[in-house]
Parts: C-alpha cells; sequence; structure tokens
C-alpha cells in the first residue's frame, strides 16, 4: 500500500520494464548524437586548440570585440528595462481604469504593439528616425533598438502587471475601498506593492527576453551588440563555432545573473512580508474622506488569505 500514489498509478512490473527500455533507448539515442556532433566538429577541426587559443591568449578578441559588444547590448537592455518597467505598469493600471475612456484607448495600445514583432517595430523605429528626426546615423541603431524593445516590451509588462493585481485576493480591494480609499490610493498602496511580489517571476522572464532581443538590432540594423561580434571576430581569427559557442556562454552568464538577482529579491519581498505582514498605515485625516480614525490593510504574507 506504501507504493501507492494518490497522484498516478503506479506503474506494474510490465510498465516499469517498458519505462526502463524507453530510457534506455533515449539515453543511447543522445549518446549517439554527442558522439556524432563531436565527431563532426572535430573532422572540421573546429575542435583545434588554434580556434580557441584566441580567448585565452590575446586580449584583443576581448577588448575589441567581446566587451564592446557586451556593453552595448547591456546598455540598450538596460535603458529598455528602464523605461518599459514603468511604462508598462502605466498601461497595466490604465487597463484597469473604471473609466472607459481611459481603459479603451489603453487596451487598443496594449494589443497593437504586442501584436507587432518586436523586429518589425525596430525597423519602423529606424525608418521614423531617419525621416523626421535628427538622431545621428551612428546613433540611429541604439534609439531604433531600445524604442522598438520598449514598444514591445512594455505592451507584454501591461498585460503582466494587469494579471498581477487581478490575482490579488478580493479582499483587498474591498477592505482598502471600507476605508474610503480613492483608485488612486488602492492601487499605490495596497494593490501595486503586493502585486510586484506575484509579478516578478513573470517581469524577470520578460528582462531576459530584452536582454536576448537586442542580438536582433545586430542582425538587421548594424548595431554593435553582442551577437554581432561574432562576425567579426571569425572573421579574424577564422573560428565560427568558437565563438557562437563563447558569446552563448556569455549570453547564459548574463541571464543568470538576472535571474539569481531577481529570485534573491522575490525571496527578500516574501520575508520582508512575513516579518512586517506589510501593513499600510492610512492617515484618517490626510487619506481617509469621511471615516473616523485610523485604519489599516494588512497583506497576506504570500496573498494565500484575505485581512482587512
Amino acid at each position: 500500500m506504501s507504493d501507492l500514489s494518490v497522484l498516478y498509478d503506479a506503474p506494474g512490473p510490465r510498465a516499469r520494464r517498458r519505462n526502463v527500455l524507453i530510457a534506455t533507448l533515449f539515453v543511447i539515442l543522445l549518446a549517439a548524437g554527442a558522439w556524432w556532433l563531436y565527431g563532426t566538429l572535430d573532422d572540421n577541426g573546429e575542435l583545434d586548440a588554434r580556434k580557441w587559443d584566441p580567448f585565452v591568449t590575446d586580449s584583443r578578441v576581448w577588448t575589441t570585440y567581446l566587451l564592446p559588444g557586451l556593453q552595448a547590448t547591456l546598455t540598450a537592455a538596460a535603458l529598455a528595462m528602464v523605461i518599459a518597467l514603468p511604462l508598462g505598469a502605466i498601461l497595466g493600471i490604465g487597463r484597469l481604469s473604471d473609466h472607459w475612456w481611459i481603459s479603451k484607448p489603453v487596451g487598443a495600445i496594449v494589443e497593437f504593439f504586442r501584436a507587432i514583432p518586436v523586429l518589425l517595430l525596430m525597423l519602423f523605429a529606424n525608418e521614423a528616425y531617419a525621416m523626421w528626426t535628427d538622431v545621428d546615423r551612428s546613433d540611429r541603431p541604439m534609439y531604433a533598438v531600445v524604442t522598438g524593445l520598449v514598444l514591445y516590451n512594455a505592451s507584454v509588462l501591461a498585460e503582466v502587471v494587469k494579471a498581477g493585481i487581478l490575482s490579488l485576493p478580493k479582499g483587498q480591494r474591498d477592505a482598502a475601498q471600507a476605508i474610503g480609499m480613492r483608485k488612486s490610493q488602492m492601487m499605490t498602496f495596497v494593490l501595486l506593492p503586493q502585486a510586484v511580489t506575484v509579478m516578478l517571476p513573470a517581469i524577470v522572464s520578460q528582462l531576459v527576453v530584452i536582454v536576448k532581443d537586442t542580438a536582433l538590432g545586430g542582425a538587421l540594423l548594424g548595431y554593435s551588440e553582442l551577437m554581432r561580434s561574432v562576425g567579426l571576430v571569425s572573421a579574424n581569427y577564422g573560428n565560427v563555432i568558437a565563438s557562437f559557442v563563447v558569446v552563448a556562454v556569455i549570453f547564459i552568464v548574463v541571464n543568470f545573473l538576472i535571474t539569481s538577482f531577481a529570485s534573491w529579491l522575490e525571496g527578500k519581498l516574501r520575508r520582508g512580508k512575513r516579518s512586517t505582514g506589510v501593513t499600510v498605515t492610512v492617515d484618517p485625516g490626510a487619506q481617509v474622506g469621511g471615516v473616523g480614525g485610523g485604519m489599516a490593510v494588512a497583506a497576506p504574507p504570500s496573498g494565500d488569505g484575505e485581512k482587512a
């Protein structure tokens, strides 16, 4: 009886033999694929030490190509994050407005930019800067990349903010309304701070997407970001595969650092809520109209309960 699972039927002897057979075949196929890949790379000389040595012995690979490319990638991504996050929050709150003349236009803007590929947004932005602004030709690719990333990711983040706020317990909204908070006060002091913790994993995923999408600017607009440096390095050292591998490792490290920081921040926010109760004290004179005495709206530690 102890082997029985409440989630699924425990496999019998025949099913266990089949699972072992499938797992064994998968491992064999995986090993065969890895061996074929290794042999192909070795036959083509891609594993020769001379193709990997420049990354260790020649500092110009880093100072001339990779580090400037990484700097350009991080610059574009940071600018896009800084602009897209508050813009997405404003659009997300606008979608929840009780006034149709706010929610409808904002909804149309969000759906419009979310439906267009970020690739096209970058191209349109580049043409717009060329036709209607005095932005220098050398700076135009970065402007276009940042603009495309902001428009697309702000619309996606708006949906994340909207979903995060709507996922909160209804009692939080009712408690804020019961003590006379206006919609803006309820959103600023009660709903949005709690929704941040709920939204954080989705926001981090979108930030990782922003970092990776900067590569589109290098491929289409000639922006000198990290991915574009692959062509420069391989043209000078003849090591295409090695260059792709090194750049891929750099992207993995950068995104891992972003994810790790977000995980640390999320844990800190949750621990802070557990210790303080995230209590928002309302000044009876300044913020609560027509209600005598101070009241507080307390957030549940992890959004799984309601208190008022």
